[in-house]
């Protein structure tokens, strides 16, 4: 097997990187609103559509300016495109998933993806074997999605919720296997722009024939506050936030950086109940704490 050339890792978080890492987890703890908010217009595959094509339209022309070459032969492309579907398939059961459940449910769901990296990568590579602490965080992680899991089967007044929790924790799932991906084949070894194209390029693919296959109406006569909605996933999540993160995943530690990710669910918590009017439910606080509590051990080092 050919040896991938990795870039140089910091040991640590530095400055930079953690003002980076909480500007965008506040964003992306406030995107699961605005995709609710649009979706009242847009059907969510549709949406899902337009902020992808925008998006890759942005990136080709931020490489244009910055002269980062996305067509050169370098041995990424079954790499990318697996990426590329995985991270599709993930941002289908976001936009489907929100028609079924409240934003903060949902978000709980996808944080769980730091979990499914902590199962897996060691499979890959041996080095990441998980200690007993790390295995205590596991079982603490599954234990709070149960009872996350449990208030859509003991309240009959959330009807369907659970198809929402499900794609919620399928979600979070695909987002683990995209960075176990990124991390274990060729596109650990391209640009961070490239390795976002995939997985932009391919996902605006893949949506709109989804999205026909659903019987989405597509329509251009939204609100202006849809169309900010939009325009703000497309600018700010889908090209400058996730760009942003591609960039820190070849740069800082995986682990570390997945720590501070549990900031989203609480900025989506507070969001949710403030602007969307969403229950503050016991059950969902304490899902999100022992969410967080489980993977910030296993993320622990030494």
């Amino acid at each position: 097997m050919t040896s991938l050339t990795l870039p140089q890792r910091k040991a640590h978080l530095d400055t930079l990187a953690i003002t980076l890492l909480v500007a965008c987890c506040a964003f992306w703890g406030f995107q699961q609103i605005l995709i609710k908010f649009a979706s009242r217009e847009i059907p969510p595959l549709w949406q899902a559509s337009i902020r992808m094509w925008g998006a890759t339209a942005l990136l080709w022309l931020w490489c244009q300016y910055r002269g980062v070459p996305l067509f050169k032969r370098d041995g990424t492309l079954w790499g990318g495109l697996l990426v590329g579907l995985l991270f599709a398939g993930e941002f289908c059961f976001i936009y489907l998933g929100l028609t079924h459940t409240s934003a903060s449910r949902l978000t709980v769901f996808l944080y769980t993806s730091p979990f499914w990296v902590a199962l897996l990568l060691p499979r890959f590579v041996k080095s990441e074997r998980l200690r007993r602490i790390q295995w205590i965080g596991l079982c603490m992680a599954f234990a709070a999605v149960a009872v996350a899991f449990s208030e859509a089967f003991l309240h009959s007044s959330a009807e369907g919720q659970w198809i929402g929790d499900a794609m919620g924790l399928a979600a979070g799932m695909l987002w683990g296997l995209t960075t176990l991906a990124i991390r274990t084949t060729r596109i650990a070894t391209a640009a961070a722009e490239k390795s976002l194209f995939y997985q932009l390029g391919v996902t605006a693919a893949v949506t709109p024939l989804l999205s026909i296959a659903l019987g989405e109406t597509w329509r251009f006569d939204y609100s202006a506050l849809a169309w900010g909605s939009v325009f703000l996933q497309t600018a700010v999540g889908a090209f400058a936030s996730y760009l942003a993160w591609m960039w820190m995943l070849r740069h800082y530690p995986a682990t570390q950086m997945s720590t501070f990710t549990f900031l989203t669910p609480v900025f989506a918590l507070v969001f949710g109940v403030v602007l969307l009017g969403e229950p503050l439910t016991l059950q969902l606080v304490l899902a999100l704490l022992g969410v967080a509590a489980g993977i910030v051990l296993v993320s622990r080092k030494g």
